[in-house]
């Protein structure tokens, strides 16, 4: 490749001087990558890293299904790196140190990486650029990972956006986002340094392996974050407006664990979209709308540190949520007794994903009915879900309790048996997840307890035994919320 290796083993200069670091975070593409194009604009040689951070103050750590997707996916850019003659090296440690002691290793003047919107990792951003000042190097921050410039949305007043639809709606006047660039045919790397072997890691699992339904599910990796995109818009994407609800059909894109990782760009998907439809319809309208949310979930979470621990709206850290040692497993196993709930659940633990529509159901059923605290649910869904990000998390649990800054009332209950029978009206999707109920007929598969004795029979359910009794007596439940919600508001007058 031309390089002249230096006394340490690093190239410097026939690609015009020290070689330039890349930094890889949740932007695990080629294509359309802002940091890698204008680290190979300048001549040099380029030298990608990925560091495994799992050591940072206030970070979360990331749960099992996460790390089951961030091995395939690593593995996978490694692969598209080295077929451009470039290695990716791994480092594990608190990336705060690493990168900065990385540069200095390989002599590099500068470190290109996408921004990232966790509280922490910005905080790792500011420690990382003062280390490279501090050697006379310098860190170049890119955006890759949203839309929009986070910063750079306001308000006519210069304020902070608290509802979704205004937000989305300056979005929509600053124009599409810039067209995607390709990934480079080659990409000049050094020498590389030491790096980890990906397998010593242990980001998979081993004993029990509980990844089965994962791999059955999902082709990990950039070439198929875009088959799978590519599927969805030539199938689902005009009947996407409705489509998205009704989780017993292929109504959804399921990319968000690819946008989640980068192995896909939100700008790859806003333009690849509204060239792949025909004509603008409703379907596509709401697709995009769905990749704005991401981008407000990620502006409330860079404005709203706290978001992840704290309620948006201060008088709900008050709620007087109840504390039962029975029903967060319960809800956690898919063993709650409401059909469309244990769908849900039991989805999301075998492919660690579960259908948007029943997220809702399920997180309501959680705070709502049971008042366990919303953090709980998060918690868990951060745990088990591919797809798991910090901002989309948070807002969207904050949502469901009501206690965010967006418009949801608290006292909109998600009743769980009619929304089964609206959106799963035949029963697909419980009868695909709670096998147990597969006999029953359609009127009584969301609401088993109100079936006849003899039905019961004849579909072999035996409430209590084969299938659970509800854990919550559902009028009761949402009358109990609705008083202690109207309890805090009170308080906080």
């Amino acid at each position: 490749m031309g390089l002249v290796p230096t006394e340490s083993g690093m190239s410097k200069g026939t690609l015009g001087g020290p070689p330039v670091v890349v930094w890889f975070r949740q932007d695990l593409r080629l294509q359309d990558h802002a940091a890698l194009q204008a680290a190979l604009a300048g001549g040099r040689a380029v030298l990608p890293v990925y560091v495994l951070d799992d050591d940072t103050p206030g970070a979360w750590a990331m749960g099992g299904a996460a790390r089951w997707w961030l091995h395939g996916s690593l593995a996978s850019l490694a692969e598209s790196l080295a077929a451009r003659g470039a290695t990716l090296v791994l480092r594990r440690g608190p990336s705060a140190e690493v990168i900065p002691a990385l540069a200095q290793e390989v002599g590099a003047a500068e470190v290109h990486a996408g921004r990232m919107h966790e509280p922490w990792a910005r905080e790792a951003e500011a420690v990382v650029g003062a280390a490279l000042r501090h050697v006379g190097a310098a860190l170049h921050l890119h955006r890759t990972a949203t839309l929009f410039d986070l910063d750079s949305i306001r308000t006519k007043t210069g304020g902070i956006y608290g509802v979704y639809a205004p937000f989305a709606r300056t979005c929509r006047a600053l124009g599409a986002p810039p067209p995607p660039t390709p990934a480079p045919e080659r990409i000049p790397c050094p020498p590389p340094p030491r790096s980890d072997r990906l397998g010593d890691w242990g980001l998979l699992p081993t004993r029990p392996d509980w990844a089965g339904g994962f791999r059955e599910t999902w082709q990990v990796g950039e070439a198929a974050a875009h088959d799978r995109l590519a599927g969805f818009l030539a199938k689902a994407v005009h009947g996407y407006d409705t489509g998205r609800n009704r989780p017993g059909q292929p109504g959804t894109s399921m990319v968000s664990p690819h946008l989640h990782w980068g192995e896909l760009s939100p700008g790859q998907v806003w333009h690849t979209a509204q060239q792949a439809a025909q004509e603008t319809g409703k379907g596509l309208e709401v697709f995009l709308g769905e990749i704005l949310w991401r981008d407000f979930s990620a502006y409330l979470l860079w404005h709203h540190p706290h978001m992840p621990e704290r309620p948006l709206r201060p008088a709900f850290a008050g709620l007087a949520v109840r504390d039962d040692g029975a029903e967060l497993p319960a809800w956690q196993r898919g063993r709650t007794g409401i059909p469309i709930v244990d769908a849900g659940m039991r989805q999301l633990w075998h492919i660690g994903w579960m259908h948007n529509r029943v997220r809702m159901i399920a997180a309501s059923f959680l705070v709502k009915q049971l008042l366990l605290p919303w953090q709980a649910g998060q918690a868990y869904f951060w745990d088990t879900l591919v797809d798991a990000d910090l901002a989309n998390n948070a807002t969207s649990w904050q949502w469901i309790a009501g206690c965010g800054i967006d418009s949801q009332p608290f006292f909109r209950v998600f009743n769980p048996v009619s929304q089964g029978e609206r959106f799963d009206p035949d029963g697909a999707y419980v009868r695909a997840w709670v096998p147990e109920l597969a006999r029953l007929p359609d009127r009584f598969v969301h609401a088993p307890w109100s079936a006849p004795p003899a039905v019961l029979v004849e579909a072999g359910v035996e409430l209590g035994r084969s299938y659970p009794n509800p854990i919550a007596d559902l009028p009761q439940a949402r009358q109990r919320a609705l008083d202690v919600y109207r309890a805090t508001v009170r308080r906080a007058a």
